[in-house]
């Protein structure tokens, strides 16, 4: 069988969504960081919990995960995946910055990098948002793809 060529555009040069319907289902994982920058005494605040809105690194938590989920509804040619597990960590890796990163795991036809730069990218947003009202000047940086990987099922 002839391997088909992945686009997302039809005969008549029209946007649709990639058929893998031929594709055999395969366990598929991604991996994708940002960084998420602010004074070095805002981020003492983020990592001790210590916000005007709370416990900033759970919040983010729970809404990368969450977005990684309904990537399918927010990125319109993404297909929708049963996600087997998605992680979403923080670490600081100096005064100024703390790096996101976030993991996808599903066994599909397609894979999951999408979800997981989607997770990054909105964790970094909700550490913006429970952060601005302390720091004026936040930075998100850096949102990347540093891992596409997929194994027989």
């Amino acid at each position: 069988m002839k391997e088909q060529s992945l686009t997302h555009m039809d005969e008549r040069g029209r946007v649709t969504m990639v058929d893998t319907s031929a594709k055999p289902a395969v366990r598929r994982r991604a991996v994708a960081e940002g960084f998420f920058v602010a004074s070095s005494s805002t981020l003492d605040r983020l990592m001790d919990g210590n916000l005007p809105k709370g416990d900033a690194l759970a919040t983010a938590r729970i809404a990368g995960i969450q977005a990684a989920k309904e990537c399918d509804r927010l990125i319109p040619l993404c297909h929708g995946l049963p996600l087997d597990q998605v992680c979403v960590e923080f670490e600081r890796v100096d005064p100024g910055r703390v790096k996101i990163e976030a993991s996808a795991t599903v066994v599909a036809r397609t894979g999951v990098e999408m979800e997981a730069l989607t997770a990054v990218t909105v964790a970094a947003l909700t550490l913006y948002d429970m952060t601005k009202a302390v720091d004026r000047e936040l930075r998100i940086e850096g949102i990347s793809l540093v891992l596409k990987e997929k194994a027989e099922a």
